[in-house]
């Protein structure tokens, strides 16, 4: 307890080393809090665009499906999607549930005519829950039953705009040849070349009607809570064996899970980086106040002071100098976060991208502890790195310092 009151009575011995030594632990940490809640911001983001645009939290096939090419792939689909839907209601935390029929097709607006890939959905349900989608112009799809929304590149292509009449033609499961006219009720840009150049969703009903089907390719599902897929395919596994249930970080594997991974190691490399330059400069710091206090080192050996008690000391300021800077690092985070940059930040597009997206900073409270400890780990290391090899120098040689 002494030691902790001498060495907090020490810092204020010099005070303008003092408050450099806090200031480079506070920014480091400043640095390290806002890097993490940046990042996090980020993978937030691109899970929102996954779920809420594309995937929901992730969705059921029949088993076996998504692993295996078949010649006749509709034969594998699910029959009666209703039964199930209605087994699918009883599981805890399920909120949606968005049965879909994916299918390759031409439009053409009578002069051009583009192939496209598209969805049968239920407009009006999936309408509440995938708000990720950018409408640039009109409306999302909802209970239009002839209307179909489609990427800003497939439309520029057809030089189609709100209106404008389509008709769609694709293949039966019969193998005939089968149309259906469709009205552009909206036009969306995602951000992803791929995604808008060749996509666009109709209703389901539509959908069956062009492919002479009443099956579903697969079930999207919507839940209360993104933490909850483990236990939804747990049970919709038990439910319905036949099922396999695919989360939305494996549906969507180059996008999302792929950027949370790079992210991911991009952070340790930065972390990396900012406490060693913490430590370095700390070290060097400590280094010139124990050669000053070289003098002090010895009157106190000299005093029966042992090494090990002065070097106690030392760490006792070092502990208050990483508790104190962390302090004022996170307390400045929250301050920027807050007030300087409320709404975020606004991001050029990131690779495979095309449009702009907002970044918010999302501060996690448990980064608090973990910034505070490295900040304090790396001051107390650095501390130990700088008067280890001093303060055992012989008395006579420190007590000859001038």
């Amino acid at each position: 307890m002494m030691q902790s009151l001498l060495a907090l009575r020490n810092l204020r011995r010099n005070r303008r080393r003092t408050m450099t030594l806090i200031t480079t632990v506070g920014l480091g940490i400043f640095a390290l809090f806002m890097f993490d809640g940046f990042n996090f911001g980020i993978m937030n983001q691109y899970k929102d665009n996954t779920i809420h645009f594309k995937t929901g939290h992730g969705q059921l096939n029949t088993r076996g499906y998504r692993e295996q090419a078949y010649e006749k792939p509709w034969e594998h689909w699910i029959d009666d999607p209703a039964r199930i839907i209605a087994g699918l209601q009883t599981i805890k935390g399920v909120t949606h549930l968005f049965p879909r029929l994916d299918f390759y097709g031409i439009l053409t607006n009578g002069t051009v005519s583009i192939a496209a890939r598209g969805t049968g959905v239920e407009g009006k349900t999936e309408a509440a829950f995938f708000w990720t989608m950018s409408i640039v112009e009109g409306q999302t799809l909802s209970d239009q039953p002839d209307g179909i929304i489609m990427g800003i590149g497939l439309a520029r292509a057809l030089s189609a705009k709100v209106g404008s009449r389509l008709t769609l033609l694709a293949n039966t499961l019969g193998g005939s040849y089968n149309g259906i006219d469709v009205t552009v009720v909206g036009i969306f840009h995602s951000g992803m070349k791929d995604v808008d150049d060749s996509y666009f969703r109709i209703q389901r009903q539509a959908a069956g009607q062009l492919l002479d089907t009443t099956s579903v390719e697969s079930i999207a599902v919507g839940l209360a809570a993104d933490d909850g897929w483990e236990y939804f395919a747990r049970e919709a596994t038990r439910l319905f064996p036949e099922l396999e249930a695919t989360s939305f970080a494996v549906l969507d594997k180059v996008y999302y899970q792929h950027a949370v991974d790079w992210l991911g190691q991009q952070m340790l490399f930065i972390q990396a980086i900012v406490l060693l330059i913490i430590t370095i400069g700390i070290a060097n710091t400590v280094s010139f106040t124990i050669i000053e206090r070289t003098l002090e080192i010895g009157n106190l050996r000299a005093n029966g002071e042992s090494t090990g008690e002065i070097l106690a000391l030392l760490l006792w300021e070092g502990l208050a100098i990483g508790l104190i800077g962390a302090s004022l690092g996170i307390g400045l985070a929250y301050f920027v976060n807050l007030v300087v940059i409320p709404n975020g930040v606004l991001m050029p597009p990131a690779p495979g991208l095309t449009r702009q997206f907002n970044v918010k900073v999302e501060l996690r409270p448990f980064m608090i502890l973990v910034t505070t400890a490295m900040g304090v780990l790396v001051t107390l290391v650095a501390t130990l790195i700088a008067a280890s090899g001093k303060i055992k120098r012989p008395i006579a040689e420190l007590l000859r310092h001038r």
